[in-house]
Formats: structure tokens, C-alpha cells, sequence
């Protein structure tokens, strides 16, 4: 089995669009999924209701052992997640993937928290790999600079940035994600997706 974490401790940093496309990405190539919500808002796991019954199966799981052993697991963690249970979080998760927005507040909340991922053993001893996602981005604009000056700092690859689209309000309504819908709907945000399908192996 192979394992995503998707964290960040600023709530609304976008860790819940990354692990539903992210399960909908791996399920679509007919992997063996499940998406591990962690957080008490229980998005992802709402999403997962929502989700039409003929598209690709992922499976939920909401702390109990798991009912089957998947390809994949893909994990949203909660807002705020530190201390013991963000290093066994880690510790289980071969890839971590930290979503931030352009503002100051998300900046800030994530530069403590980068702090806190290089000092875990698991990070350390390079076990786990860790990459950054701008989120909600709009290159024309001055924190876009900041973000990307704040992420070239950050020490860990900067895989890619995601543009502030309606797409991604209307997937999460309806329970869907990029994968699911036509290429002409979404191939300027997939292109933009590429590098971070490149970097967990397409599934493989």
C-alpha cells in the first residue's frame, strides 16, 4: 500500500480539494483507494456521499481499521494537526503534499509548520517526501510573487500552482472531481495538475 498525507494546520488551505482529486486521480486508473478523513468537518467524507455511484469506487474511512487493504490511501488530515499525531501521520504517509494560499495568514501558519516537518525523524531520514501546491492562485496578482517567493524559501519542491477556478466549487458540490469530467471542461487545470501526478508515479 501506498500513502498520501495532505496537510497543513490553516483550515480552508485546500487540503480537502487536493485528497478528493488526488482519490478520484488513483481510482480513475482502477487502483484500490481509500480516502481517510480525519477531520471533524468530515468534507471529504461528505464528498464521498455525494459521489455518483457509476464513476470510479473509492472507499472511505473515517479511524477505523481499515476493511480492506488498497493500492492507495489518501489522507486529509484535520486543521491543526501537531505534536504525536501529526509525526504518526507522517510516519505512515510516504508522500506529504502541504497545499498553501497567497495570503499572510496562510503564509505564516505554514512557515511554523515547515518548521515543525523538518525537524521529524521521518522527514529527516527522507522516508517520507515532501512537496508544495500553491493553491487558489491568480498569477496576475502581487501575493501570487509573495506565495512564490514564500515557497522557493520553504526548502521542499514547489511542484506546481492551481488557479482559483469555479470547476473545483462544482466537483466538490457534486461529489466529482477533474477526473471525472470532460477534457474540454478541465484540460487547462489537469495541465496545471500534471507535475503533481508526475511526482506520486501516476498510480503506479
Amino acid at each position: 500500500m501506498k500513502s498520501i498525507l495532505v496537510a497543513n494546520p490553516k483550515g480552508g488551505s485546500g487540503k480537502t480539494t487536493l485528497a478528493t482529486n488526488l482519490a478520484a486521480y488513483l481510482a480513475s486508473l482502477g487502483r484500490q483507494v481509500v480516502l481517510a478523513d480525519l477531520d471533524r468537518q468530515q468534507s471529504s467524507a461528505g464528498w464521498l456521499a455525494r459521489r455518483p455511484p457509476q464513476l470510479p469506487t473509492i472507499h472511505g474511512h473515517q479511524g477505523r481499521k481499515l476493511a480492506i487493504k488498497p493500492d492507495w490511501l489518501v489522507i486529509d488530515s484535520p486543521a491543526g494537526l501537531h505534536g504525536d499525531k501529526l509525526a504518526a501521520a507522517i510516519k505512515m504517509a510516504e508522500r506529504v503534499v502541504v497545499p498553501v494560499q497567497p495570503s499572510a495568514f496562510d503564509m505564516q501558519a505554514t512557515g511554523e509548520f515547515l518548521s515543525v516537518l523538518r525537524e521529524l525523524k521521518a522527514i529527516r531520514k527522507e522516508k517520507s517526501q515532501v512537496a508544495m501546491i500553491g493553491m487558489r492562485v491568480d498569477p496576475r496578482t502581487r501575493s501570487a510573487a509573495e506565495l512564490a517567493d514564500f515557497l522557493l524559501a520553504a526548502e521542499f519542491p514547489v511542484l506546481t500552482y492551481l488557479r482559483d477556478a469555479q470547476v473545483y466549487v462544482q466537483c466538490a458540490h457534486e461529489g466529482v472531481s477533474l477526473f471525472d469530467l470532460p477534457p474540454s471542461r478541465t484540460a487547462r487545470d489537469i495541465e496545471q495538475w500534471r507535475p503533481l501526478l508526475d511526482w506520486i508515479g501516476h498510480g503506479d
